[in-house]
């Protein structure tokens, strides 16, 4: 099961499953691991000392994200094995690790969230962005992790959709960095408005400072050196190339009877349910061509 998906709920969706596959008259096999799938006029799959034979192979076996549920590199294995290819893999959905000059600056603030607009490239995301003991996480930072690449900066708007130094530039208000920080704390936590002031003062208080001030507030650029790999990742973006597969079926196109569905395939949603409605949808088609 993908992250996100509450214990209760998981129950339920196995429970299910399982009463289908026993209407089914489906066999099940548990801890029982695969080692070696070949093709003659069908498949053989060995397990052991045991071969199963059947006309069709449904891979199912995720990414590589979260190993200590179990997860391994076999579903590209089999898919290199018959000739198909890969799109390289990487931790997707991931929280961004901060290099060592950031994290002196802003990681003790660690627990500390926003509303933020995340931005790499084209690709936006307004969430909630939460700062840890290494880095960046919350919904929008494990948004923009799927595009990010490595040591390009993300874009962050601390303030969406607000003119914070608006007050400021008022001539009847006082301009000195307690009123900054009395600003900025009506649209960001209190420490965190306070030390990213304290890191971005202006020289000086005049308008054309203040406009500098309140563009890069709209346009703070930070750049991760990592992120926090396939351990904590929700998924993994890259697998088995969606070209290899018929887009009905999920069979390949090439290998008469090979299906691969879910995390192993080169499909990669946003957060919110739509991976784990990836995997269903997909060992749907594969299930209805069989």
């Amino acid at each position: 099961m993908h992250r996100g998906t509450s214990a209760r709920s998981a129950h339920d969706i196995l429970s299910m499953l399982e009463c289908e596959c026993r209407a089914a008259g489906v066999q099940l096999f548990l801890n029982t691991a695969i080692d070696e799938v070949r093709r003659n006029t069908g498949f053989v799959v060995r397990a052991g000392k045991t071969e199963f034979h059947a006309p069709a192979v449904v891979v199912a076996t995720g990414g590589l994200s979260i190993p200590k549920m179990g997860a391994t590199d076999f579903g590209y294995e089999v898919a290199r094995q018959f000739g198909l290819a890969i799109r390289p893999t990487r931790a997707a959905l991931v929280p961004l690790v901060l290099g060592v000059e950031d994290r002196s600056r802003y990681c003790d603030l660690a627990g500390v969230a926003a509303d933020v607009v995340a931005c790499f490239g084209k690709h936006r995301f307004r969430e909630k962005m939460l700062i840890t003991h290494r880095g960046l996480s919350g919904p929008a930072i494990l948004q923009i992790s799927s595009y990010w690449n490595k040591a390009q900066p993300i874009i962050i708007d601390l303030a969406p959709q607000r003119d914070v130094t608006a007050a400021l530039r008022d001539l009847n208000s006082p301009r000195n960095l307690t009123a900054a920080k009395g600003a900025f704390r009506a649209v960001l936590a209190n420490r965190l408005a306070d030390r990213w002031l304290e890191l971005h003062a202006p020289t000086n208080w005049k308008n054309s400072t203040l406009g500098a001030l309140e563009h890069q507030a709209h346009q703070w650029a930070i750049t991760p050196v990592d992120t926090e790999g396939y351990d904590k990742a929700e998924v993994t973006a890259g697998g088995v190339d969606t070209d290899e597969l018929s887009a009905k079926t999920m069979e390949s196109r090439n290998v008469r009877g090979l299906f691969f569905i879910g995390e192993v395939v080169d499909v990669t949603g946003h957060l919110g349910g739509f991976n784990f409605q990836w995997a269903w949808a997909s060992g749907a088609c594969a299930g209805w061509a069989l």
